[in-house]
């Protein structure tokens, strides 16, 4: 039961108290048990991929090279639904609850995709899985934003972010010994119970984390938000917790939720500048990413001759650079500040993406090379892509949090699951190099504009509290 109606105004410490928190197994925890949800994600892109081979073949499902890619399809259109219908459910029922229902949503739709039977049943299984993925990206995100405290979040959510490519490399890694020792009509099903497995477990570490309680403080469960503060500062800090000094405290109007007006004027009225850095952020990492991973198979076998069944090893290299760049940069992101590693982290890559995509254009490097080039880009690109999300999560209002997670999330997986993968591999089907290097081009303009907006328009939120880098919807000024 609510403690508080709807409009009553109340008086809290809670968030103030959070950010004061010492680093404890409590965050440790939360890491562990929500960040997983991007390794899940990496795990599914590479086990689609990995396995596409054997899915065409009798051994497989018989699918046609358009069923394929059009299995493809459904997890992307999944996975921009999930993110919206989930993420506006996560604003209105609580955080806690929806990262329950995702994963079980996925771990329930991956465990299916290993019994399918036939295109259509594979399809559907996949669209499932998507939207598991998609919903877990704004429930999961907005929780671990409101639970780390605000001198860590910053790097902890560049390397929860990273944490997509250990997915990927386990992924590949998996299928190769799966579909190499067993039997591949039984190989590939068993691939994609790596996921279900790993959801299994994360399910039983998720009982341990507590709701959010900024949410609840918003939503009128005030006495249960401080029992759960409460018994984090116990954990974390022990007998010290009484030489705490006296923190902050924000005045909050309770609402029980948040019309879709609200939405829309807070990220085009009120915060505009906002929107348009998030925008710029997401898009141009979107295009880089997805032109470059959707066609990097093509571009091997058809400039370099490298056979198919060897193009696995070639991602494995570009998968350990784009986990270390989050891992090695992220503290800078907290120290020397967002507005100035975004900015470089986004300028540098695509500087780079233009040198080596020239060194490509020319002809000098061979595949070795090229796969070093790639990985210098990726170390800086995978940083910068990271820090888009969590512009995005640190930048608008408690209110609206996982919503606006959710769109810009979905927008970005809309532009790079369509535009730039058919671009690039109608450029690549040219055979023609410099064609090829146009669309590089395209994509570091893209990366160095985006750099341009946050140098000019991007928030300052290093350090800070969430309710200070934007405050609540609701906030009562004293």
């Amino acid at each position: 039961m609510r403690d508080n109606a709807a409009g009553a105004v109340i008086e809290s410490t809670i968030p103030a108290r959070l950010d004061a928190l010492p680093w404890g197994r409590f965050h440790t925890l939360v890491v562990v048990a929500l960040g997983v949800t991007w390794i899940l994600d990496g795990i599914e892109v590479s086990l689609a991929g990995a396995v596409a081979g054997v899915l065409r073949e009798e051994a497989g499902l018989g699918l046609s090279s358009a069923e394929v890619g059009l299995a493809s399809s459904a997890y992307l259109l999944g996975a921009v639904l999930g993110a919206l219908l989930f993420g506006w459910m996560t604003d209105r029922l609580g955080r806690r609850k929806l990262f329950f229902i995702t994963l079980a949503i996925y771990l329930v739709a991956t465990a299916a995709t290993a019994a399918s039977f036939d295109a259509a049943s594979f399809i559907l299984c996949r669209f499932f899985v998507g939207a598991g993925i998609g919903g877990e990206y704004a429930a999961v995100s907005s929780t671990i934003q409101e639970l780390v405290p605000a001198r860590v979040r910053g790097w902890t959510d560049l390397v929860i972010n990273g944490s997509f490519w250990v997915g990927a490399a386990a992924g590949a890694a998996g299928t190769l010994v799966l579909l190499d020792w067993m039997d591949p009509a039984l190989g590939w099903r068993a691939a994609f119970l790596i996921g279900a497995v790993l959801g299994l477990l994360i399910l039983l570490m998720r009982r341990w984390i507590p709701e959010s309680p900024r949410w609840l403080m918003l939503h009128g469960f005030e006495a249960e938000a401080e029992k759960i503060v409460a018994a984090i500062e116990q954990r974390t800090l022990g007998d010290s917790i009484h030489a705490a000094p006296s923190r902050p405290v924000v005045r909050l109007r309770v609402r029980w939720h948040t019309p879709v007006g609200d939405i829309a004027r807070a990220m085009f009225r009120l915060y505009p500048r906002r929107t348009l850095v998030a925008l710029s952020l997401m898009a141009s990492q979107a295009f880089l990413y997805n032109a470059i991973f959707f066609t990097y198979a093509l571009a091997l076998t058809d400039f370099y001759g490298v056979p198919a069944e060897g193009v696995g090893l070639y991602l494995l290299p570009l998968a350990a650079g784009n986990f270390l760049g989050p891992v090695l940069l992220g503290h800078f992101f907290d120290s020397l500040g967002r507005k100035v590693m975004i900015s470089a982290t986004y300028a540098v890559s695509g500087v780079a993406l233009l040198i080596v995509g020239y060194l490509f254009a020319q002809e000098v490097l061979n595949v070795a090379q090229q796969t070093a080039g790639w990985m210098i880009v990726f170390f800086f690109a995978s940083a910068a892509a990271s820090s888009a999300y969590l512009t995005v999560s640190e930048t608008f209002p408690l209110e609206i949090r996982a919503i606006v997670i959710a769109i810009f999330y979905a927008f970005g997986t809309a532009l790079g699951g369509v535009a730039s993968p058919f671009l690039f591999a109608t450029l690549i089907d040219t055979g023609r190099r410099w064609d090829v290097f146009a669309g590089y081009a395209v994509g570091a303009v893209l990366m160095i504009a985006a750099a341009l907006v946050e140098w000019r328009w991007g928030v300052a939120a290093e350090r800070k509290s969430l309710e200070e880098v934007c405050p609540p919807l609701t906030a009562v000024d004293e």
